[in-house]
């Protein structure tokens, strides 16, 4: 989601700073917030600010404005609303200390799809048939299959990459790797072929 914090702009040099109503200073408030509050509960959840504008952007005036992202992700959508909940009244807290305003919008949902056990169970299986070795995770990332999952039941494939590195130019995977991704794949819909 979005997420404006609205303060006042002023002039850096004639604004004491117990009249300041700087946007950024309560912005980095509430991203150690985010970080706080996602780490305080047990779980893979992950809560990420990957993009920050102050405005007006100028060295000598106090931020007025800010907009940054939020994204929370979780495999279960009730996790993802209740650290959003407490994201939220850490907002209310920050807002009223800082005279700051704070207004959320959502710019896209993606609803957590865990993939289909018996997919799961058909691909481990293809793969320990073709003398791989397994280890069953999940995603952190977006998939197509998480779309899909609406439609029907899905499941992924991962294969290694080098140094763990992954959706980044340097991910890099060996050629063998690949190959023996891509026959897990082949012997996984021949077996759903079958059943």
């Amino acid at each position: 989601m979005n997420v404006t914090l609205e303060g006042f702009a002023n002039h850096a040099g004639t604004t004491a700073m117990n009249n300041r109503r700087d946007a950024l200073l309560a912005a980095a408030k509430f991203i150690e917030a985010i970080n706080r509050i996602v780490t305080s509960v047990p779980g893979r959840q992950v809560g990420t600010v990957g993009k920050i504008q102050a405005f007006p952007g100028a060295p000598n005036v106090i931020p007025g404005k800010v907009v940054l992202t939020l994204e929370l992700r979780d495999l279960d959508a009730a996790k993802i609303q209740m650290l959003y909940q407490k994201i939220r009244a850490e907002a209310d807290q920050i807002a009223q200390a800082s005279k700051v305003t704070f207004d959320f919008k959502d710019i896209n949902t993606n609803i957590p799809a865990p993939t289909d056990p018996r997919i799961r169970a058909i691909i481990d299986s293809s793969a320990k048939e073709l003398g791989l070795t397994t280890k069953q995770m999940p995603s952190g990332a977006g998939h197509d299959a998480q779309d899909m999952a609406r439609l029907g039941p899905v499941g992924m494939i991962f294969i290694p990459s080098i140094g763990g590195i992954s959706h980044s130019p340097k991910e890099f995977s060996r050629p063998q790797d690949i190959e023996n991704g891509a026959n897990v794949l082949l012997h996984s819909l021949l077996a759903l072929d079958r059943n």
